[in-house]
């Protein structure tokens, strides 16, 4: 019953998932040195599957808190973070140890979730004063705390982790903790810049790669969060709006798997394609294939149907995890053409990518016939040590991928009940 106390809790499936983390109560210190924080209305662990998705058999929540402090040991620093925090990438960057909006969305929901509001509150403070003109943040920042040389301007992706995480911050302590304003409050500036920067309205709600991409017909499929979008509208009574950034977005989605890309029936999205789901080089040297950016997709989708029961995410969900079946836990590596051929980067002599297994599992939480594949690839994951890539890359993504897997990352709005 350790949760919130730091001892052992290894919950199973069965009653909820939630053996091991119900009867955690309160915030404090966790285990593993995790930073709490009183008063927290969803202190970790929770283990809440909800009525769509499945759990692993067995898991243990202290797989989590090591994975949220291993994450933190060597990512999280104040050098160069003008007296606040910020997410580091040790071994990569366009400037070693650089910080990426997407690096600060990941880490604010992992705070959030690991009920570590001191280093949500930095993280966004960093955001804050690396603003471009339209109040988004620069996508990289170097390590003396200067945009990089091609880092202006934002990225949707970073922008919609980090909205995301400024509403659960809202619901998971109230307030403003030590920033200048409410939480909820910075979340719907953040949204109604995100609408007005990077969907492209003129596209059928296309989702822009960041806002200073123009008048351009091209998008990144993993960034496509539709859950978020959902909530998005709910909280700023524009459900409207944010309905047709899903719809347009499933259609994209849908478009991008299809014959001539010979992924029709596979779910390996395209790196970058066009809004008729052709993929396009975005940029020189840009990537076509199912990449480290593309493994989100199943994660995101994954969160769709989980959160809210979305038939496009569990028929989406369905091509994807059943490719990944076939391939087998042990043996994903970390890209694959479209057409399903391996097209590994780090992967490579038995050396795994948890940014490619977690959202693999996370995608068979969608059907209980994948019971044994997600048992496989949350006990790959929870080994902690599927780290072939980047640094900041595969620390991030074994911790979002467990968060996930154990029930623990949940939608705080509209919270499942067991």
């Amino acid at each position: 019953m350790g949760g919130a106390l730091g001892g052992t809790a290894t919950g199973t499936a069965g009653a909820g998932g939630r053996t091991g983390g119900a009867a955690s109560t309160g915030g404090g210190t966790a285990g593993g040195g995790t930073t709490g924080t009183a008063g927290a209305v969803y202190p970790f662990p929770q283990n809440l599957k909800g009525d769509h998705c499945i759990l692993p058999t067995t898991y243990d929540n202290e797989k989590v808190r090591t994975a949220y402090q291993q994450w933190k040991d060597v990512t999280v620093t104040s050098d160069g973070a003008g007296g606040y925090l910020r997410v580091k990438k040790p071994d990569s960057g366009t400037v070693i140890g650089s910080s990426v909006s997407e690096g600060i969305g990941y880490g604010m929901i992992l705070a959030v979730y690991m009920n570590d509001q001191a280093v949500l509150d930095g993280l966004w403070k960093y955001e804050q004063i690396h603003l471009d003109g339209n109040g988004l943040m620069n996508w990289e920042i170097g390590p003396d705390g200067n945009t990089t040389s091609g880092g202006t301007g934002a990225a949707t992706d970073g922008d919609e982790d980090m909205a995301w995480a400024l509403v659960m911050a809202d619901r998971q302590w109230g307030g403003k903790g030590t920033l200048s304003d409410t939480y909820l409050n910075h979340a719907k500036k953040l949204i109604g810049l995100i609408w007005s920067y990077e969907v492209d309205q003129s596209r059928n709600y296309l989702l822009k790669p960041g806002d200073q991409w123009g008048n351009v017909d091209v998008t990144n499929p993993s960034y496509f969060a539709p859950a978020y979008y959902r909530v998005f509208g709910q909280i700023t009574g524009k459900a409207s709006d944010w309905d047709k950034v899903v719809s347009g977005n499933y259609d994209v989605l849908e478009k991008s798997l299809n014959s001539a890309s010979h992924n029709a029936t596979n779910g390996l999205v395209p790196a970058w394609c066009n809004s008729a789901g052709t993929p396009v080089e975005a940029f020189s040297g840009a990537p076509e294939y199912f990449q480290n950016d593309s493994t989100r997709t199943p994660f995101r989708v994954g969160e769709d149907y989980c959160f809210f029961g979305e038939p496009r995410a569990q028929s989406y969900l369905a091509k994807i995890t059943s490719f990944y079946v076939g391939v087998g836990v042990s043996k994903i590596v970390d890209g694959y053409d479209l057409d399903g051929t391996p097209h590994p980067d780090k992967a490579i002599n038995g050396l795994q990518a948890a940014s490619f297994v977690g959202p693999a599992g996370v995608g068979a939480m969608s059907d209980a016939s994948y019971q044994s594949f997600l048992d496989q690839a949350y006990a790959a994951v929870a080994t902690l040590n599927l780290t072939a890539g980047t640094i900041y890359y595969q620390k991030s993504w074994t911790a979002l991928s467990l968060l996930m897997m154990t029930g623990n990352l949940i939608n705080f709005t509209q919270p499942p009940t067991q």
